[in-house]
């Protein structure tokens, strides 16, 4: 049981790193698009931020994925092994073709898969599921209208400066919104990863009566999505950073800007948000200040398609492989 334990852990870890690559695009799109940063530079600034997160905020977050979505009293080591092969199967090739899904829902996906194959639509939470299904649709208007008004009060703001003094000015302040975003990205995103550990460490016997996020899934998780954004997920950088829209440094603080407030907020009242989601409404809402043309809407309806389906694909993958699972006769 221990080694089942150990290996669910250790793949956990590789979400982790997938998420973190995948996301690598959200926390540094738009610094590598304004040309501020080189790309290598970019996600050495975020992976640092990205881990800086771990002595800044709670475990609000980890909590409800770890509680509030699936009845503890149903989860098993083999229901979160198979959670977790779906929702990786389902981010990684969605990173590999460079789509910026939500790999928050591919794992909400994969628990709702695999839980429903075990146990049946007793094992879920519903409020847990729908506050998530609301922030689905909310995360990304909130990022699109925070980035349209911050960039309308910039823009008021420096109308009577030349735009090179502007750009100058908003080359130095995006590093610190770059900074804000990865930090808000670390701290929402990581902690998803926790509360499957943790949930798994509770299910199995290992922390007692009360659930929990020992200090050492804390720093593993926070570490390993600091390594994933170090990675990069290269298409999916220049699917949002140089695709969407045009983008100058100004445009990119404004946009990282919005989407960290928007995410800080959402932890802060315990909601797994997608970070991709906010920061690509975020940028559109930028880009729609200069004119609804300069958005590549045609890019943008892709993007949102594969928002869509990711977590019934994610769910259906993580069905099947419990399914498969099951045949193995895994204890637990």
């Amino acid at each position: 049981m221990m080694i089942l334990v150990v290996i669910i852990v250790i793949l956990a870890l590789l979400f982790d790193f997938i998420n973190g690559m995948n996301d690598a695009a959200n926390s540094v799109a738009t610094i590598v698009s304004t040309r501020v940063l080189s790309p290598r530079q970019a996600v050495l600034w975020a992976a640092f931020f990205n881990f800086a997160a771990a002595f800044l905020f709670g475990v609000h977050v980890a909590n409800t994925i770890g509680k509030g979505i699936i009845d503890t009293q149903v989860v098993s080591a083999p229901m979160i092994l198979a959670t977790l092969v779906g929702a990786i199967i389902w981010s990684y090739v969605c990173t590999h073709f460079g789509f910026p899904i939500s790999v928050s829902h591919a794992l909400v996906g994969g628990l709702i898969g695999s839980a429903l194959a075990k146990s049946g639509v007793r094992a879920l939470v519903v409020p847990g599921l729908l506050k998530i299904s609301l922030f689905i649709v909310l995360a990304p208007l909130i990022g699109l209208v925070l980035g349209y008004l911050v960039m309308l009060l910039v823009m008021w703001t420096c109308h009577k400066r030349s735009p090179q003094v502007v750009d100058r000015w908003f080359r130095r302040l995006q590093l610190l919104s770059a900074a804000l975003y990865s930090i808000g990205h670390g701290t929402n995103d990581a902690q998803k990863t926790m509360g499957i550990i943790a949930m798994l460490l509770f299910s199995t016997g290992h922390l007692g009566s009360t659930f929990y996020v020992p200090f050492w899934v804390i720093i593993s998780c926070y570490l390993a999505i600091s390594l994933g954004t170090l990675s990069g997920g290269w298409k999916v950088i220049e699917t949002l950073g140089m695709k969407m829209t045009k983008l100058k440094p100004v445009h990119g603080f404004s946009a990282e800007t919005a989407a960290a407030t928007s995410i800080l907020f959402s932890t802060f009242l315990g909601v797994p948000v997608s970070t991709t989601h906010t920061i690509t409404g975020a940028i559109i809402g930028v880009g729609a200040t200069t004119r609804l043309s300069a958005i590549r809407w045609g890019l943008a309806y892709r993007i949102v398609w594969a928002w869509i389906l990711t977590i019934p694909g994610s769910a259906l993958i993580s069905a099947l492989c419990w399914y498969g699972i099951a045949l193995l006769h895994l204890p637990g």
